[in-house]
């Protein structure tokens, strides 16, 4: 994934630099948070609801292309890579 690319879609080139600058690869892009935009520069409410938004559809299709055989209501609404609930043992 090219994310200057990717921000160019979205309308927001602008923020190439400040991602490219923080190191922001596709992988730790689908684990940013809104206070990571704001910490980088994404000042804009707007514009980091629109980056947010735009990696929840990010983290679907990268569920969809790890599990095409299954719904996404059978995958649950856990972030990809989020870790198995620990299982406590007697």
């Amino acid at each position: 994934m090219n994310i200057p690319e990717w921000l160019r879609d979205l309308g927001l080139d602008e923020y190439a630099s400040a991602f490219r600058d923080n190191h922001i690869d596709p992988q730790l892009l689908l684990r940013l948070t809104a206070r990571d935009l704001k910490e980088i520069g994404v000042a804009s409410v707007g514009h980091r609801r629109k980056i947010i938004d735009a990696i929840g559809e990010l983290r679907k299709q990268a569920v969809h292309s790890a599990h095409p055989a299954m719904a996404p209501s059978e995958l649950g609404n856990a972030p990809v890579g989020a870790p198995e609930p620990e299982v406590e043992r007697r």
